[in-house]
This record gives structure tokens, C-alpha cells and sequence, in this order.
């Protein structure tokens, strides 16, 4: 018993002397960073701000930069405004720059620097907002708007194929798992059938052929040949609609832990909006579905699987700070200029 006692007492003291040791590191990073500032501003005559938006170029780079100095900042005014409202940051950059004791007329470009990042990071914020109130608002089949945007769905996606019956089996053949699609929207809310209507409106040709590929894989684009040269020889198919609900799960998520922040910054020259969300989840739906045809899985119970090794990928590719998921939504050539 003792020896059990003395034990855990040296793992507590172990791990208590390790926390201190990590408190005491912060704090004299913190004041180490605050020290390093303050000389540089003194060296250079310019504010961490002023540095960041004349050194680094604009996108992700500089607006991650910047709404971390801002956040970081022992200044109040500076702490909250990355999360002002939008019509407001005009008046909280003047703020800004007289608290720095900025001169506007000398340094005209900070001022529409600071702006450019400020509407990308605040946009950000709303943008959570947005989604998460589409997401939280469940499906309601009493609602006209939403059968409205149902049926408009099975119109974009089949066309030549009128639906029969409101509570019909033909739900199946877009991917639904029953007769009646209200009950597969409970996960995402209203959110999956905003992202499956884009899709199959704005892109729709791809979201055809997307659906029909899922429904027979090996009618793919892909060649006899290729089929054989990559021994893709079971081309497992999926369904369309409750995938296209998962990745908007996975491009819920990917916002709201931050992770879209370097797409979304590199984008979009000002707010992103629910239109850029929108356009990520169809570039997710095209690349998860050529994913999965180059997984070849098993059967369908490796669904997980295919999609946790998708979700890591994407993860990867957005740590670079360059990186536009969708090339052909990339920002206008007006960015580089702010």
C-alpha cells in the first residue's frame, strides 16, 4: 500500500512540476513575443499590423496573420474587431490607427489592407452563423418552401423522369434511403438540401453524371482499359443523396473548426458567403466521388473508412496557406492589389 502511495504521489508531482513548467513557458513566450514587438516597432517604426500587410502578400497568409495579431492583442479595441459587424469596420479602422498613431494619409494602404482582412475574417464568423441556422433548422413537409426545394431537386437530377407520387420509392433512385426523404435530412438539417439543390441546379450536368456514375460505376468515365490498368475490378456504387449529406457534414465541420479559413481567405477578396460554401461542398462532392472510385472499396460498409481518409486529405492540403480548393473560384486579380 505504501509503495503504491508513494508511487502516485511521484506521478502526481510529475505531472503537476510538468504543468508549471508549460504555465511558466507561456508566460515567458508572451512576455518574450511583447518584448521582440516592441523592438521591432521601435527598429522599423512600424506597428506588427503595418509590418504583416507591407511584408506578407494577400490571402490567407496575411489575413491569418492578421486576425491572429488582432486577437492576440493586449488592446480591447484590437481583440474585438474580428468580431464587429460588418458595417462597422470602417469606423473600428480608424480606431485602429489613431490608437497606433497611424497617419491615414501617409499609409493610405493600411487602411484598405486592414479592411480587405477584416471583412474576410468577420465574413468568416457570419458565414458560421449562416450555416449553423440552415443546419439547426430541421426539414418540415408541411412547409411549401421546403417541398418546393425537394421536388425542384428530383427535377434537376432526373429530368426525363417525372415523379410519380410525392411518397414514392422513385426517392431511391437519387440516393434516398426511403419513400420518403424528410426523415435522411434529420443529421444536417436544411443544410443538405440547400448543398444537393446547388449542386444539382448550378452544376448540374456534373451532378447528373456524378449520380448516374454512383448508381453504375462502371459506366464511369473511365475506360475499360483504365478500369483494368488501375484493377478496379469491383466498383462498389453508393447512395447519391445521403452522401451528398455526409459531405455536407464534412464541410460543416471543416468550417467550423477553421480549417476552410485558408480557402475561404484565398477566395474571396471580401465576406465569403453562403454561396462560397456552396461552391466547396459541389468541389467536395466531385472529388470525394473520384476518390472513391480510385478506393475501389470492398462494398459499401467501407463508407467510413474512404471518407475519414478524404476528410485527412483535404485537411492536409488546406495547411498550405497557398491553397484554393477550387481553382475556377479563385479570387479576381483585384486582390492582389489590396
Amino acid at each position: 500500500m505504501k509503495h503504491f502511495l508513494s508511487s502516485s504521489g511521484r506521478v502526481l508531482s510529475f505531472v503537476f512540476d510538468r504543468m508549471l513548467f508549460q504555465v511558466c513557458l507561456y508566460f515567458y513566450c508572451k512576455f518574450l513575443w511583447r518584448c521582440l514587438k516592441f523592438v521591432m516597432r521601435k527598429l522599423t517604426g512600424r506597428c506588427e499590423l503595418q509590418r504583416i500587410c507591407y511584408n506578407t502578400k494577400p490571402g490567407a497568409s496575411r489575413t491569418m496573420k492578421i486576425e491572429t495579431s488582432l486577437r492576440d492583442s493586449k488592446s480591447k479595441l484590437l481583440q474585438t474587431s474580428v468580431s464587429v459587424h460588418p458595417d462597422a469596420i470602417e469606423k473600428t479602422i480608424e480606431d485602429i490607427m489613431e490608437l497606433k498613431k497611424i497617419n491615414p494619409d501617409i499609409n493610405p494602404q493600411l487602411g484598405i489592407s486592414l479592411q480587405a482582412c477584416l471583412l474576410q475574417i468577420v465574413g468568416y464568423r457570419n458565414l458560421i452563423a449562416d450555416v449553423e441556422k440552415l443546419r439547426r433548422e430541421p426539414y418540415d413537409s408541411d412547409n411549401p418552401q421546403h417541398e418546393e426545394m425537394l421536388l425542384k431537386l428530383w427535377k434537376f437530377l432526373k429530368p426525363n423522369t417525372p415523379l410519380e407520387s410525392r411518397i414514392s420509392k422513385q426517392w431511391c433512385e437519387i440516393g434516398f434511403q426511403g419513400d420518403d426523404p424528410k426523415t435522411d435530412f434529420r443529421g444536417m438539417g436544411l443544410l443538405g438540401l440547400y448543398n444537393l439543390q446547388y449542386f444539382a441546379e448550378r452544376d448540374a450536368v456534373a451532378a447528373q453524371q456524378v449520380l448516374s456514375d454512383s448508381l453504375h460505376p462502371k459506366c464511369s468515365k473511365f475506360s475499360k482499359a483504365e478500369w483494368e490498368k488501375k484493377r478496379m475490378d469491383k466498383a462498389i456504387g453508393y447512395s447519391f443523396a445521403i452522401v451528398g449529406i455526409n459531405i455536407t457534414d464534412l464541410a460543416y465541420n471543416l468550417l467550423v473548426s477553421g480549417a476552410l479559413k485558408t480557402h475561404f481567405y484565398n477566395i474571396a477578396p471580401e465576406a465569403p458567403t453562403l454561396s462560397h460554401f456552396q461552391q466547396t461542398f459541389c468541389y467536395l462532392m466531385h472529388e470525394f466521388h473520384k476518390f472513391w472510385i480510385e478506393e475501389d472499396p470492398m462494398d459499401i460498409m467501407e463508407f467510413n473508412r474512404v471518407r475519414e481518409k478524404f476528410r485527412k486529405r483535404i485537411i492536409r492540403q488546406l495547411q498550405n496557406p497557398d491553397m484554393a480548393l477550387c481553382p475556377h473560384f479563385a479570387a479576381s486579380e483585384g486582390l492582389i492589389n489590396m
